[in-house]
């Protein structure tokens, strides 16, 4: 229902009209802006948004209404919440969503007044221009974690707040992944093999176990059981650098050592036997000792060991890759062994089995060929 002093009515169309002060003429009369929409929520929404985005309507002639929750106290209060719940980095993941690209936008909305036309608004903007580090617009992924966000911030929120919607969301975007060829891998793997050390050998695991970038820099040589012919490795922790969000701290980022990604990434691994021998060279005496410095106090961080990788690859002619191509090139490989997909799932430390099909199987042209090749064998 329309509020006093907001200057919005239901046309005798049926529609809602909401006028707000622009400005004045030359000779000081009122100069007025109409939004239209079929519904007083969806107005609403659209004042705010054009308040927001700074469409020539001053948000200081506006007049409040005190009883209204806006949005960016619903934001605090969700943060509040799910920051004793998040481990560090998925916190500060949340907070720089909502710091860069929600808050702006969207703060100064009442909370009710969030309607579907408003977000749509929001993601076009998002996908258009709403990149912070270059021109142009954000990644579908990234845009639908941002109304992820937003919808859990409404949830939160309740008492009838709508938090339902329907909205066309972007499609996602799969960026195709480059995996090493055979050959490259053979070509990789020989030159690591020249003069291997600690790091050297922890690219070697990579590529035969499909471990993290994170979890291999967090390896311990506790972490590996030698059990005669039948060595394993479990993963127990991960190191990532994240964000300083607390305001007594001068660092804007810090290294950390926690839990893996998620429950299922807590797993043990099947070491296989051609591992054997070059791990027995470097095996350390103490436990505590990481595996890619052979030191208790001394690891190796995730960004310094991708770039030892990059310059590996750079060396043999590669062509530049991630770090997490090895974990990509282990489950192809595997899938051209014969893997059943639960297996691959569960060594990959994946949830959910389809995760390990949509995203890390990647079909060589070799074994396109050879599956095309079953058809002679019909006829």
């Amino acid at each position: 229902m329309a509020k006093r002093g907001e200057n919005i009515h239901q046309r005798k169309d049926g529609r809602w009209e909401g006028r707000v002060l622009k400005g004045h003429n030359e000779i000081g009369k009122c100069v007025f802006i109409s939004f239209y929409g079929r519904s007083y929520n969806e107005v609403k929404g659209k004042i705010a948004l054009a308040v927001s985005y700074g469409s020539g309507i001053d948000a200081h002639e506006q007049e409040p209404d005190e009883t209204d929750t806006l949005f960016e106290h619903a934001l605090d209060a969700w943060l509040k919440s799910v920051r004793l719940r998040l481990k560090e980095s998925s916190y500060a993941k949340y907070y720089n969503l909502v710091s860069n690209h929600i808050r702006p936008a969207l703060g100064l909305y009442p909370a009710y007044a969030i309607t579907d036309a408003a977000l749509d608004t929001f993601i076009g903007r998002l996908l258009h221009d709403g990149s912070r580090r270059r021109p142009g617009g954000l990644s579908c992924k990234t845009v639908r974690d941002i109304l992820s966000v937003v919808k859990s911030a409404l949830r939160f929120a309740q008492d009838g707040i709508k938090t339902s919607f329907s909205l066309t969301l972007p499609n996602k975007s799969t960026k195709d992944i480059r995996v090493f060829t055979k050959a490259e891998q053979a070509v990789l793997e020989q030159y690591l093999c020249i003069d291997m050390d600690e790091k050297k050998l922890g690219i070697y695991l990579c590529l035969y176990t499909g471990l993290r970038l994170g979890e291999v820099c967090a390896l311990k040589w506790h972490d590996i059981c030698f059990n005669g012919g039948e060595a394993t490795v479990t993963v127990r922790r991960t190191i990532q650098r994240v964000q300083t969000l607390d305001s007594g701290e001068n660092m804007k980022t810090k290294v950390i050592e926690t839990e893996p990604k998620s429950d299922c990434s807590v797993r043990t691994i099947p070491i296989p036997n051609c591992l054997m021998d070059k791990l027995a060279l470097f095996r350390q005496a103490n436990p505590n000792a990481y595996l890619l410095t052979g030191k208790v106090k001394e690891y190796v961080e995730p960004r310094t060991y991708e770039n030892k990788l990059k310059s590996y690859i750079a060396a043999i002619g590669i062509r530049d890759m991630n770090f997490h191509a090895t974990r990509h090139t282990f489950a192809t490989r595997c899938v051209e062994a014969g893997f059943d997909p639960k297996t691959l799932s569960e060594i990959l430390g994946h949830s959910d089995v389809r995760v390990t099909l949509e995203r890390y199987v990647h079909p060589t042209l070799e074994m396109k060929r050879k599956s095309m090749d079953k058809l002679t064998a019909l006829y």
